[in-house]
């Protein structure tokens, strides 16, 4: 995607070879920057506080985290040490436990020194990988906003909400979420966003909103509580959203929040499809609100936000009432009986068990095997 003109993804290997290169989303919207991860602590630090967040993306900076520690160890300490400290930064997100599983099973069998410039490669090509998945998702998630279009009429606009973020910024480029909508607007139909802000962390007023905007997409802002009101009123044509982790059996698990948008889509006959690569699919899990952990993050980001002041400065103000207790659970999990669809690589299918495994058979029986060898 691209940012004032210039196409950019969201981690890349810097010319040296060795160092990877990162925005930095903890500053949106106010500074687009850059931060080089040098070290394989750096890449943990970077996914632990959010430089990097989104499932797909997570898994890429992990993968990078393992390279970089190949560079300077390359024993097995080493690769364990990393693989350790990498899966400790964020519990919830499927793609983290993937791309560690991936980078261990094929440096474990190497001799030491052949494993850091295949944990390079390795890693370019998760990079690589997500790219194409998330283009295919566009694809099949455009064929979706076609009909929604043409069932409108010529020059109707397709209304869709969308919760926290789940565009180029979560995941090496397009986005899952994000993707159907960049194809529907470069193709020219008319397309626009409810974009939820996604408290605590506003994901969608600083992210969505942002990347949206950059690409010219025409977008609104709202505040999380809108969505039922504005489906009610048929302001909305499809809900569509990502994912962390989405069980075997299609319980979808995503931003905190996400769970009331799909109640009330439900109730509105509005279709709720969730975009998620096929590595977003645990297939070890079956029921979403007993075996999903969810994550409960620092309770400072809900009684604190940051912004900038009228004068320019960017500054972090206090918005809750002092004593007050604060929870902060950062995910939900939607019962795969309200949503849609799911919007994969290989095509939209239901939330349902058994189409799930039609459509990705070897990964089914590769949890079998994995349960069987545990």
């Amino acid at each position: 995607m691209r940012v004032d003109g210039k196409p950019y993804r969201t981690i890349w290997l810097n010319e040296d070879g060795r160092s990877v290169d990162i925005i930095d989303q903890t500053r949106f919207p106010h500074v687009f920057s850059l931060i080089t991860l040098k070290t394989m602590k750096s890449a943990a630090i970077a996914i632990h506080t959010m430089q990097v967040r989104g499932a797909p993306l997570i898994g890429a900076t992990a993968a990078y985290g393992v390279a970089l520690q190949m560079a300077v160890d390359d024993s097995d300490a080493g690769l364990k040490h990393a693989y350790d400290t990498l899966m400790a930064t964020r519990p919830t997100a499927v793609n983290l436990r993937w791309a560690l599983d991936e980078m261990q099973a094929l440096l474990a069998p190497l001799p030491r020194g052949e494993r850091c410039a295949c944990a390079y490669a390795r890693a370019a090509q998760i990079c690589d990988e997500d790219v194409e998945i998330c283009a295919a998702i566009g694809r099949n998630g455009l064929e979706i906003v076609r009909e929604i279009a043409r069932s409108k009429g010529p020059g109707q606009t397709v209304n869709t909400l969308t919760h926290c973020n789940a565009g180029w910024l979560a995941t090496v480029d397009w986005g899952t979420a994000t993707a159907p909508i960049y194809m529907a607007h470069d193709e020219g139909i008319p397309v626009h966003v409810w974009v939820d802000e996604t408290r605590p962390r506003n994901q969608g007023a600083a992210l969505t909103a942002w990347e949206l905007g950059r690409h010219g997409v025409p977008h609104t802002v709202i505040p999380d509580n809108s969505g039922g009101h504005l489906m009610q009123h048929g302001e909305v044509d499809m809900v569509i959203v990502g994912t962390d982790r989405t069980t075997a059996s299609g319980d979808v698990c995503n931003k905190i929040g996400t769970y009331l948008k799909a109640l009330a889509a439900k109730d509105n006959n509005v279709p709720f499809y969730v975009a998620l690569p096929s590595p977003t699919i645990d297939f070890t899990l079956d029921d979403g609100l007993r075996d999903i952990p969810i994550e409960q993050r620092s309770g400072e980001e809900v009684s604190c936000m940051t912004g900038m002041t009228r004068d320019g400065r960017i500054e972090t103000v206090t918005i809750v009432a002092p004593g007050s207790a604060v929870a902060n659970h950062a995910f939900d999990v939607t019962p795969a009986r309200l949503v849609t669809g799911l919007i994969t690589e290989r095509g939209v299918v239901a939330a349902d068990k058994q189409a799930i495994a039609a459509m990705f058979p070897e990964r089914v029986a590769e949890a079998a095997s994995l349960a069987v060898a545990g």
